[in-house]
């Protein structure tokens, strides 16, 4: 089936993750993403070795694009990126603040030269404010926007494991090109769209942020637990599985009593009746679930769980992950061979069972310049 997107031309002058996570998902769609990078390659290529000899984080990010490797500084690279711009439905960049404009391709004079187009700035502050201009990168945005003062145990601050910052500003950025070019049918004019990665998380912080600017709260560090709701947290089985739980409301809080814990009537005695009243002594909440599930196999535990219908989770390692049996996989090509990633998160009938090949550095390059020739 052809893509929603067939038809759509993506410039983008990228590097690391953010920018180059919108343009994957683009050309997952079917759009043509012009990939623009350094003669040396975009600094991600470099993270790791360790996909068949590549980059992790550059093979699934950089499929189903096109590679083309220009140097602004020589006029005649410039000249073939703004022909490349003046075809283009949308021009994303991620480069460092006013990096763009200084190589004379800003978003406001492109969207000045050519109504339709949609500019994406993907930047660590965005374009106003005393931060503007600070370089940023991942774990800088999670300490400076207070997520890693949520994130980790009491003891100390932690980093959220995988580049939530970058993949959160590029869904962002994916999301508004999709709404942009949704206006643009109905006004026949682009839209410049800025995305930092700051903004983005600013957002994720919203609850503990009102928790804080309307009751003073301040949101706890508690691992994996809440501070709102008991029981919810993890739990050890007889074999030492590590088995998590979350209890959202009284009516699962009677189902465990009964068909998992083995204490009916616990639901009715008032220091554990509700959330709040469970909550409020937590450790001893904790302790009647630890003791019931520290006397029961993994497999017994697990079918309990489920007859008495409790939402519950394994806590898995990445090797677990790697053989679970609910993970989806998706194929697509890389220079080094084959590379099965976890399947698009959404799914509909027809969608793709292969995606775009990763290019290797500057492997259309002379294709485009015949193409886009002066």
């Amino acid at each position: 089936m052809a893509g929603a997107l067939d038809g759509l031309l993506v410039v983008s002058v990228e590097q690391a993750v953010a920018a180059p996570y919108c343009a994957a998902r683009l050309a997952d769609a079917g759009a043509r993403v012009i990939k623009i990078e350094r003669p040396e390659g975009d600094f991600a290529r470099a993270y790791d070795g360790y996909v068949h000899g590549q980059s992790s984080y550059f093979v699934w990010l950089n499929r189903g694009k096109q590679s083309v490797t220009l140097d602004f500084k020589k006029q005649d690279d410039l000249a073939l990126l703004h022909r490349l711009i003046a075809r283009a439905d949308v021009l994303i960049q991620n480069l460092a603040p006013g990096a763009a404009e200084r190589a004379g391709f800003g978003s406001a004079a492109m969207r000045a030269r050519h109504k339709r187009l949609i500019t994406v700035d993907i930047s660590g502050y965005g374009d106003h404010g005393p931060y503007k201009d600070r370089r940023a990168y991942d774990l800088l945005v999670q300490a400076e926007s207070g997520l890693a003062s949520i994130t980790g145990t009491a003891e100390a601050p932690g980093r959220v494991g995988v580049s939530a910052t970058d993949i959160g500003t590029g869904m962002y950025a994916h999301a508004a090109v999709l709404e942009a070019l949704l206006a643009r049918q109905k006004t026949g004019e682009g839209r410049a769209l800025s995305v930092s990665l700051f903004s983005s998380m600013a957002e994720w912080m919203t609850v503990p942020l009102l928790a804080n600017d309307y009751a003073a709260y301040e949101w706890p560090r508690l691992g994996l637990t809440h501070p709102f709701i008991a029981p919810y947290g993890v739990y050890r089985t007889r074999d030492d599985v590590p088995v998590l739980i979350s209890i959202q409301n009284d009516r699962e809080f009677e189902r465990l009593c009964h068909g998992v814990l083995d204490k009916a009537g616990l639901e009715k005695d008032p220091d554990y009746a509700t959330n709040k009243a469970r909550n409020a002594r937590r450790d001893d909440t904790n302790a009647i679930v630890q003791a019931s599930f520290g006397a029961q196999r993994f497999a017994d535990l697990a079918a309990r769980l489920d007859a008495a219908q409790i939402a519950w989770a394994r806590v898995s390692s990445v090797r677990d992950l790697s053989t679970h049996p609910q993970v989806r996989r998706v194929v697509f090509g890389s220079p080094g061979g084959d590379v099965a990633i976890p399947a698009l998160a959404a799914s509909w009938p027809g969608e793709p069972e292969r995606l775009g090949d990763v290019p290797s550095v500057g492997q259309h390059t002379e294709q485009v310049r015949r193409e886009f020739g002066a």
